[in-house]
């Protein structure tokens, strides 16, 4: 592969971050090892996203590239196809060619040349051409192309295709699962995009407890979030969409979609859950912080926020290489309905309630989830690792994998108050004999409470990414005010790295 052409491959200057080449070199190099070591040859064929318009009308949406193309050759520009000859070490990228009004509506129409440099790639050509260059290099190779299903979203990914096709051997099986895997797994480069984007959308979020205010809207805490990662960070996209759930929405585990558009006023006392990461070239990042919109706890709002910090504390400390990721959900699950019985939820034996999955009603998503180029990041359910569970709340999981090094993984207990699950709870005889009726009822209306770390498994354990206030003297003082981050953290356990704030104005 090209390595003389290395450099910076995308930053936005103003101290934003510069992504260098090497980090889509080596991924693409990591590739051909892999097919080296399961003795395949052959070239990959991989297909970027295409630009697409609003519905019927010439409106361009806001274009964000295809995840495993960026992943191979962090290409930004829509409808490129690149290819990775396994055999040979050489990478290709092909361009569209595109018309001449092009160059009058929307700027510079640049040569092959610009994209071999920018991309550092061995050789371009024009997606036209991609006939011609297969029967010319590749005719008696075996074209891998990419298809296999997500576990999250249930669909499968689009294998690339030209005229002409049907006269190659193609292969639609072996590239899926090695390219999934490797996605699993992040390089340094990698992970240095990873912290700098999950240390713009903490900033974005401390921002936010500072200017919240009993009667504001849940959009404008949104629209404070967006306006800090875009002008502080250089993040035009988040991750997913924004949930700013306050009062009963943050009973709603995905809140804020069209249905439900972060529109309700913020009431005094009730509790905000806001769920928010920024995305930094296609990298991104997944926090959520969870307060009191007047910036003081009442005493049961204490007794769950800190029962789910609990969660995150246990399973923080537990998780390191040879975990499996189903052991680290129970882990939290106990804390969650430990915190319910000292609430006066629920009562009786803990150990009872866990073999019958009552933490399923009160957490029914899953802990956390793989984090990379999408927020929920495939390679959760690749054959060989452990299949998906069917016990409420194991059955949300995205993965069950045995936890490995270099793995970024999001922790995110909470606990929520749902009509349905509450009704479930008090209904169902395997669970109400835990039930204390008249108290779980107080809550309908109440909302939930997550808590939302990003963090990277390491040979000792973990680091944590994320650098939000995390105790409830913490978000007690910041929202008084007070200075963040503290000069010494006294919660070593999340093993927060505060060294790195502010280091974009020091540069």
């Amino acid at each position: 592969m090209s390595e003389g052409k290395q450099g910076v491959d995308f930053g936005l200057g103003q101290g934003t971050m510069d992504i260098p080449k090497k980090l889509h070199i080596k991924n693409r190099q990591r590739l051909v090892t892999k097919f080296s070591e399961a003795k395949t040859g052959g070239v990959v064929l991989l297909k970027g996203g295409e630009q697409l318009t609003r519905h019927d009308s010439d409106h361009e949406d806001l274009f964000r590239q295809e995840s495993y193309f960026h992943w191979a050759f962090g290409v930004t520009e829509a409808g490129h196809v690149g290819a990775i000859d396994v055999d040979n070490n050489k990478s290709i990228l092909f361009i569209p060619r595109l018309p001449q009004a092009y160059a009058v509506w929307m700027g510079e129409i640049l040569p092959p040349s610009y994209f071999l440099n920018k991309y550092a790639v061995d050789e371009v050509f024009y997606v036209d051409e991609i006939p011609t260059v297969f029967a010319d290099k590749f005719k008696e190779s075996t074209i891998h192309v990419l298809h296999g299903l997500n576990s999250d979203s249930g669909n499968y990914a689009e294998p690339a295709s030209f005229e002409g096709m049907d006269a190659f051997s193609v292969d639609k099986e072996t590239l899926f699962p090695i390219i999934a895997d490797l996605r699993v797994f992040k390089t340094e480069e990698e992970l240095q995009v990873l912290r700098y984007v999950a240390q713009i959308s903490s900033e974005a979020h401390v921002q936010v407890m500072k200017e919240v205010r009993p009667n504001m809207s849940e959009f404008q805490l949104e629209a404070i979030f967006l306006h800090y990662i875009y002008l502080h960070g250089g993040c035009r996209h988040t991750a997913y969409t924004c949930i700013c759930a306050c009062g009963p929405s943050a009973a709603v585990l995905h809140y804020g979609h069209a249905g439900a558009p972060n529109d309700q006023p913020l009431k005094d006392g009730s509790l905000a859950l806001l769920d928010m990461g920024g995305e930094y070239n296609c990298f991104c990042a997944d926090i959520t912080c969870s307060y009191p919109i007047n910036g003081k706890f009442t005493d049961d709002q204490k007794i769950v926020y800190q029962g789910v910090l609990n969660a995150v504390i246990a399973v923080e400390q537990a998780l390191k290489p040879g975990v499996f990721w189903t052991d680290m959900h129970m882990l939290a699950s106990r804390e969650v309905l430990e915190s319910l019985v000292k609430l006066g939820c629920l009562h009786g034996d803990v150990d009872e309630m866990m073999k019958v999955h009552l933490g399923g009603l009160f957490m029914p998503h899953g802990l956390g989830h793989l984090l990379g180029l999408d927020t929920h990041d495939v390679g959760g359910y690749l054959p060989g690792h452990p299949e998906r569970r069917t016990e409420p709340g194991l059955k949300s999981l995205r993965t069950a994998r045995e936890i490995q090094e270099n793995m970024v993984l999001t922790v995110e207990p909470g606990c929520y108050f749902i009509d349905s699950e509450m009704n479930k709870a008090i209904s169902d005889p395997k669970f109400n004999k835990f039930v204390n009726k008249d108290r779980l009822n107080e809550f309908r209306g109440w909302g939930g409470v997550r808590i939302e770390d990003d963090v990277l498994v390491t040979a000792e354990g973990i680091d944590n990414f994320t650098q939000t206030p995390r105790t409830i003297e913490e978000i007690e003082s910041v929202m008084e005010g007070g200075q963040w981050p503290p000069k010494e953290d006294k919660v070593p356990a999340l093993k927060r790295d505060f060294s790195t704030w502010g280091w974009r104005q020091s540069k």
